[in-house]
């Protein structure tokens, strides 16, 4: 069967240019050394005459201060984390000394450059402006870099009703978000990060911070969530990985300057894929997510963060694309036949495809139609990448009578498409 779905011409592929100054930590402890390697390492700078010092730092500036923004500040910033951890009196050192010490501490991670993929896309808690059903829009992305460590990161942009979109530009640097309270980096709850004030949103970064995140922050599914009385948060669900474990955790907003991120409690937690529905159902939270690893499950919830609900289960695999797995693709779409839920498959030689199933809007329980054949499969050279043959995406945006599609490509690039909502009903059996 032949899939109405209009793939676009745009992609976005992983970028080893884009970099962001991190915190560099020693592995490992010198012997006899106030401070282990930390210490010894700052008492090596301090033997450096003030001119040798100058030197050194100007070398420093020429190889990295156009590369990042506000790099010296950055510097100053991370010598005051590394003096405060040794103890050091500062008082007597050269602003010049301080932000060498600090450039020792710090090193350029290139966040995006193994993989981009598995986007997700909901409308922009700012719509001033627009017009003519025109839709400005949040995507995030999942970005692998050194050592396959996931970071979530932004892009903004905007979506018109013909199914076209743009991508507001990236400026040159990227920052990445701060910790709002640095003494809960080892904490197992939840923690608050801010955007930098001058930093668009399109150039941040969400690092993995807490030990349970320390892997990688995995496929966030975000939704703009309406809380009534034209109240909204936008929530997202995304698996913390600590390289031994994961944990399902939310990524709470109502601006994208400041943001939490905290663990799901509850046996539900434990699982990957969670998504939460746009609004409560019955007075519940409601979440769809794979809790076997192979089927579909309803959850329901009093809270927000605490799922004990073993679910009731949705839908299993029926057709061959999907006989090893299906799983959700981002937040159910309210429409007015409905919530529709894009889903993806897993078949022959674990390769994955997109297809879409549609619940009832009262009872979200009840399944009224899903595509038996894909919507959307990997193809020619979108084939080839890091993790071959797949499709994927965390969701799609809804405007006018159309969806925009974003979706990974192989684990290494994000394409896009779009569809009429109409067309896709067609499909469903």
């Amino acid at each position: 069967m032949t899939s109405p779905l209009q793939v676009l011409e745009t992609r976005l592929h992983a970028d080893p240019s884009r970099v962001v100054l991190r915190p560099f930590h020693l592995s490992w402890q010198a012997k006899n050394a106030p401070g282990g390697r930390a210490g010894q390492l700052v008492q090596d700078i301090l033997s450096l005459s003030e001119e040798e010092a100058v030197e050194e730092y100007a070398r420093v500036v020429a190889d990295f201060g156009e590369r990042h923004w506000h790099t010296e500040s950055l510097f100053e910033d991370r010598f005051a984390e590394v003096a405060e951890e040794l103890g050091m009196d500062s008082s007597a050192l050269s602003t010049t000394c301080k932000r060498l010490i600090g450039a020792y501490f710090c090193h350029e991670y290139t966040y995006a450059a193994a993989a981009l993929m598995n986007p997700s896309i909901v409308p922009h808690p700012d719509q001033s402006g627009m017009t003519g059903e025109a839709m400005r829009f949040v995507m995030t992305l999942r970005a692998v870099g050194e050592g396959h460590i996931s970071s979530v990161v932004f892009r903004e942009g905007i979506a018109y009703p013909d199914g076209t979109f743009t991508l507001w530009p990236q400026g040159p640097f990227a920052t990445s978000v701060d910790l709002e309270d640095a003494s809960l980096s080892a904490s197992s709850g939840a923690v608050t990060v801010r955007r930098h004030p001058e930093s668009t949103l399109s150039n941040t970064v969400i690092f993995p911070i807490t030990e349970q995140q320390r892997n990688g922050l995995e496929d966030l599914r975000l939704t703009r969530f309406d809380h009534g009385e034209g109240k909204f948060e936008w929530i997202g669900t995304y698996t913390a990985y600590s390289g031994s474990s994961i944990r399902s955790e939310l990524l709470r907003t109502e601006d994208f300057r400041r943001m939490t991120l905290e663990p799901i409690k509850g046996e539900a937690g434990r699982n990957k894929g969670m998504a939460l529905f746009p609004k409560k159902i019955d007075g519940k939270y409601a979440m769809i997510g794979r809790q076997d690893g192979k089927n579909l499950f309803l959850l329901t919830s009093d809270r927000l963060d605490c799922w004990d609900d073993e679910g009731v289960l949705l839908m299993e695999p029926q057709y061959p694309w999907e006989f090893i797995q299906i799983g959700n693709c981002g937040s159910p779409i309210l429409t007015d036949a409905g919530w529709l839920v894009i889903t993806h498959g897993v078949g022959a030689m674990r390769k994955y495809a997109l297809g879409c199933a549609l619940l009832d809007k009262d009872d979200p329980s009840r399944v009224l139609g899903r595509t038996e054949h894909p919507i959307l499969t990997a193809v020619d050279a979108d084939r080839s990448g890091y993790v071959p043959n797949v499709v994927y995406t965390c969701g799609a945006l809804y405007i006018g009578d159309r969806l925009l599609i974003p979706y990974g490509l192989s684990d290494s690039a994000v394409g896009f498409a779009t569809v009429e909502l109409a067309e896709l009903l067609d499909m469903l059996v």
